[in-house]
């Protein structure tokens, strides 16, 4: 196997597991506003960022031609990240997590778009499928109770195009520390006025869960960032499930969550899915 697609699965592992620690503490913070949870995910993940800029002498703000890029990469991320933290306050975090990690199937729509990966029938077929079976976790009843789950599949949408983007800024000699600061500073400062006015003054035990949700996001999202540096987005995409098993068993162990059955079917049918796309080597 190629070693720097070895290196890729790896990032993307631990990425993953740090995503799905992030969505737990985010969780345990309670009935905290939603703005004051994702300020401090992107103010510790700018923090994060800056260090490595500093250390590695690496550029804050990037190429100019690369702007532009940037800025759409952390629009699509700050929209992706507010719309599934607001899921994750109001489904199961499996049912949560399962809607966000759709985003690999628009990382494909995206990446054959803005990157010319071949996109063919084999793709085509998996993204309808996967979008029926999310049907059964949505479980429309075309009323206001489905609208969580219609954010968590939003939130998909725009990860998938910010994936797509961090591709092909990495194709474009922008740096992981670069990629992930621009995206911390824009959502910064987005949030910050919202989340001031909105501010609740956290107990000491929702202070440790919101420093958790800011050191896990901003180990993940270096990580996530450096992955895609080694490997085709659509090659890697598949890797993003493990947040899928990791979130499962955390929320099982930690929440006491139970997965009903049509949540079970649908989740099952999506990695399958993947797993033949994957073995047709289409993704």
């Amino acid at each position: 196997m190629d070693p720097n697609y070895s290196k890729s699965i790896l990032l993307m592992t631990i990425s993953s597991l740090s995503f799905a620690l992030m969505s737990l503490m985010v969780r345990f913070a309670g009935d905290l506003p939603l703005f004051e949870k994702v300020l401090f995910r992107n103010l510790i993940s700018l923090i994060i960022s800056i260090i490595i800029i500093i250390k590695y002498r690496q550029s804050f703000f990037g190429k100019p031609e690369n702007r532009k890029y940037l800025f759409l990469r952390a629009l699509g991320g700050l929209l992706g990240v507010m719309l599934y933290f607001y899921s994750i306050n109001h489904l199961s975090l499996s049912d949560s997590t399962m809607l966000n990690k759709l985003s690999p199937f628009f990382v494909i729509l995206f990446a054959s778009m803005f990157l010319k990966e071949h996109l063919n029938k084999y793709q085509i077929g998996g993204i309808i499928v996967a979008f029926l079976a999310s049907l059964l976790i949505i479980k429309p009843r075309f009323d206001i109770i489905v609208l969580p789950a219609l954010m968590g599949l939003g939130s998909a949408v725009f990860a998938g195009f910010a994936y797509a983007i961090i591709r092909l800024l990495n194709l474009r000699g922008e740096s992981a520390g670069t990629i992930v600061f621009y995206f911390s500073l824009i959502s910064f400062i987005v949030v910050l006025p919202v989340a001031l006015i909105q501010f609740v003054m956290p107990t000491t035990l929702q202070w440790v869960y919101l420093l958790g949700i800011g050191v896990f996001a901003g180990i993940g999202q270096i990580l996530m960032t450096q992955a895609y540096q080694f490997a085709r987005a659509s090659d890697i995409a598949p890797y993003k499930y493990l947040h899928v098993l990791f979130a499962a068993l955390i929320g099982i162990i930690f929440l006491g969550e139970q997965v009903d059955i049509f949540s079970l079917l649908g989740s099952m049918i999506i990695i399958i899915v993947f797993i033949y796309l994957y073995k047709k080597r289409c993704v």
